[in-house]
């Protein structure tokens, strides 16, 4: 007759305040691995093809440039590739536009007088729909573009800022917390900001702290005006830096709280990722609903929610899955006004880059299959300059 062993008695507080510290410590190690001398994420140079891509230029006139020796100097690798730094791009954008025609393209795309700042929530209270996938890879290429970008992560898990190369308890006791908080402690957000490794691209990153946003404004709407009117709290601390970024791209939390309702209310525009399957679509159709009654109260409490657009993106998708295209015809068929005509597609240069905390833009194409770089990489592109497109059109722009 056998009989079974029970489990050892084991202290679950410390044995996962161990097993957390432990993760925190090989990941730093692994960062400093990556990101040697001093664990900071650098940036890659750019090919000349890639930099006309960026500013929409042809190769052959980016090569003129540097025959005559207009504009920076790239570096001349094997076989005379040329290429450019991030800092060289801005540079190229700001000769490109002193010396271009007048009534040709706008190099240097700043918010011009009467523009105001565009807000980009993205949003969805199902975690894996690609969020923060689609909001780091939007704010880098809004500012490989010539815009002034700040991303925000409002996600007490810090995912954003991981992938901007943040370890949050380690680097910085310091959120965009703090610029929400209900107590004397709170500053400016202008404190918060630290720049990344893209010129024309700031982070205001998070930690758990910020969970406490969550547990602390029922209480101060209970104590306190200000309190019940929380969801001013981040478009308030946005005055503070407006006349500094033209694009502010907000990483949402996968959860409709407060966090969210704050971030939805400071928006200007509202980017929703559902992954094109039944499951994820009933969940976005309870956030939907959940979303529109809570702010309809927000409405009816003085909260001024004004959208200049909403859509949706579809995320990791595979073309060859039929029951994914029929989802994604189901969608298009209620909203289709609604959606972006270009998707993002699922790819194993993403997943794979992102083993490293890096993005499409940050990682060598040369270390993938050369198709499936491309492939992701054409997607990508594609959905934010549609983005972008929705963005200028905000300002009025042609």
């Amino acid at each position: 007759m056998t009989t079974n062993t029970p489990f050892p008695a084991f202290e679950f507080d410390n044995k996962i305040l161990t097993q957390g510290a432990e993760i925190s410590r090989r990941l730093d190690m692994l960062r400093r691995e990556n990101f040697p001398p001093n664990a900071q994420k650098m940036l890659r140079q750019f090919s000349m093809a890639e930099v006309a891509r960026f500013l929409g230029v042809s190769p052959n006139n980016l090569k003129r440039l540097s025959l005559e020796d207009k504009g920076p100097t790239p570096e001349t690798k094997t076989g005379g590739r040329r290429f450019y730094t991030a800092e060289q791009i801005l540079e190229l954008r700001t000769y490109l536009d002193r010396t271009g025609k007048r009534d040709a393209k706008n190099y240097v795309p700043h918010r011009r007088e009467g523009e105001k700042l565009q807000v980009i929530g993205v949003v969805n209270f199902k975690g894996g729909s690609g969020k923060t996938t689609t909001s780091v890879h939007l704010a880098q290429q809004l500012a490989l573009a010539g815009h002034r970008a700040l991303a925000i992560d409002l996600d007490p898990q810090a995912s954003l800022s991981a992938l901007f190369g943040f370890q949050p308890e380690l680097d910085n006791n310091r959120s965009v917390y703090d610029a929400l908080r209900y107590d004397e402690e709170r500053c400016s957000i202008a404190e918060l900001i630290s720049p990344t490794n893209f010129p024309s691209l700031d982070i205001v990153p998070a930690n758990l702290e910020l969970s406490e946003y969550e547990f602390e404004t029922p209480l101060a709407a209970q104590a306190s005006r200000e309190g019940k009117l929380f969801f001013t709290r981040l478009s308030k601390a946005l005055e503070d830096v407006d006349d500094r970024y033209d694009i502010v791209v907000l990483d949402c939390p996968p959860q409709l709280g407060y966090l969210t309702l704050t971030a939805v209310t400071a928006s200007t525009s509202i980017l929703i990722t559902v992954h094109p399957e039944m499951l994820d679509l009933m969940s976005m159709s309870q956030f939907l609903l959940t979303l529109g009654n809570f702010t309809k109260s927000l409405m009816n409490a003085g909260a001024e929610v004004q959208m200049d657009w909403l859509r949706y993106l579809i995320t990791r998708y595979e073309p060859t899955d039929i029951p994914q295209t029929q989802m994604l015809g189901f969608m298009q068929s209620m909203f289709a006004e609604e959606i972006l005509s270009n998707q993002m597609v699922k790819s194993t240069a993403i997943s794979d880059a992102g083993l490293t905390k890096q993005s499409l833009f940050e990682i060598e194409r040369a270390k993938f299959n050369r198709d499936t770089y491309d492939r992701a990489f054409e997607s990508m592109w594609a959905v934010n300059a549609e983005v972008q497109e929705l963005i200028h059109k905000a300002w009025g722009r042609s």
